[in-house]
């Protein structure tokens, strides 16, 4: 077996216990698994960050706002730290697929401890059609396949424009970029890569409420 990430060898650990039991298959290695810093016990309650003690200053700055109550709460997996860039630009602009395995496990389990028994639709986030030629895939619909489910896609975008290209206050002041094209009476889950600002899962939050959502959680791979 080879790491999905930096193609080094693993060995597999075989001891008494599990001599005679099927080897469970890694996919990260020792080193690599010890340079991402995994969200065990999130600092701000609403939005998953891992630094503090309480709902973080960016929270409530959004409870200040047109947005307020939108969005239950964030659920991230890893904290986005330089080794988790470096990850996501090979994954999303330099085709490197396969890495997504290499999240699975974790994304999986989280997934559950957060939200094991709800039924809710876990929905993508909408790519424009010029992005989604460049990649090749959406990274929002990865991730929910990753998580043994089937993507609702209940929104399109309206323009291209990137919004990890713009600042949190043009972010803020912008237009939604998002048109809802689907509706449910279910809560619903936003699964995306990265939250960084709130901005994107906001707006998207913003028109399901706005139907008759009854609650909007996102979860991600960092934050």
């Amino acid at each position: 077996m080879r790491c999905v990430i930096c193609f080094a060898s693993i060995l597999p650990s075989v001891n008494w216990t599990n001599f005679l039991s099927p080897q469970k298959e890694e996919k990260v290695c020792q080193v690599c698994r010890e340079k991402l810093e995994f969200i065990d016990d999130p600092g701000c309650p609403r939005c998953g960050r891992s630094e503090g003690s309480q709902v973080c200053f960016d929270c409530e700055r959004w409870e200040q706002s047109d947005y307020q109550s939108v969005l239950t709460k964030n659920i991230s997996v890893c904290t986005y730290n330089d080794f988790a860039k470096e990850l996501v630009a090979r994954w999303k602009y330099r085709g490197d697929f396969t890495l997504v395995e290499a999240f699975t496990e974790a994304a999986q389990t989280k997934y559950k401890n957060h939200f094991n028994g709800m039924e809710a639709d876990l929905v993508a986030i909408p790519l424009s059609k010029e992005r989604l030629r460049e990649r090749g895939f959406n990274q929002s619909e990865a991730l929910i396949t990753q998580l043994g489910a089937s993507p609702e896609r209940f929104f399109k975008r309206k323009g291209s424009e990137k919004q990890s290209k713009k600042g949190r206050r043009d972010r803020i002041s912008g237009e939604n970029p998002f048109e809802l094209i689907g509706r449910t009476e279910r809560p619903v889950v936003l699964v995306d890569d990265i939250y960084t600002t709130g901005m994107t899962v906001r707006h998207l939050a913003h028109l399901l409420r706005e139907a008759g959502c009854p609650a909007v959680y996102s979860f991600t791979l960092f934050r």
